[in-house]
This record gives C-alpha cells, structure tokens and sequence, in this order.
C-alpha cells in the first residue's frame, strides 16, 4: 500500500481571499468552503489545495512550498507581482535552469522556474 497527496493546505488567517487569489493564477476553481474556516481550490492538473483558518499562520520561512513551472519566467513573475505577489530572491543555474522565490499576499513563499 501507498499513500498519495490528497492536498496541499495553507494555515491563513483569513482564507477566502488567499484561496481566491490562488484560484485567479493558476486557473483553479473554489471547489468547496467550509463556512468560511477551510477552502479547497481544484487545479487543472487535479493538485487540490487547501485554505484553513488558524489563529496564528506559522512565522518565518515556510517549509514546505509550491514550485511552478513555465516556459517564461519573467513573463510569470510578472504577472503574479501585478496581482500582489512580492519577489524574494532569483536564483539562476545558468541556460538549464532558474526560478525565482515569491510570496503570495499572505506570505507563504513560492517558486516560479523554468521548465526543466
């Protein structure tokens, strides 16, 4: 027996809006709400992600975080800084490879790369 992801879940204080934000970039759907404490947005690609409601989202640098991939990293980056992400850091592994670290509005970081 193996077990699979069933989801990816963010801890915010305000989980609607974080969940809506990351539906809108990345083509995603609200496919359920809990009233108003838990989110889950479906993506195409069948990833599910999840929204929860805590009282204190856990500070400093996330352990866990998204990688998404596309052919234009600039193209990307920009995109999502003009609907409220924040860069963080470019890292550049030379014409194979590169991504940029991003944080949503919430603060949870994210990486957007090259495909590879």
């Amino acid at each position: 027996m193996t077990a699979t992801i069933g989801m990816i879940t963010f801890d915010t204080s305000d989980p609607g809006p974080l969940a809506s934000w990351w539906a809108e970039r990345t083509g995603g759907r609200i496919e359920q709400e809990n009233e108003g404490w838990f989110f889950i947005v479906s993506l195409p690609q069948g990833i599910r992600l999840g929204f929860q409601k805590v009282p204190d989202p856990t500070p400093g640098k996330n352990r866990v975080h998204i990688d998404l991939v596309t052919a234009d990293v600039d193209a990307e980056v920009e995109r999502f800084t003009r609907a409220g992400a924040k860069e963080v850091h470019r890292e550049d592994m030379g014409e194979d490879f590169r991504w940029v670290t991003l944080a949503d509005p919430d603060g949870n970081l994210f990486c957007v790369s090259s495909e590879h």
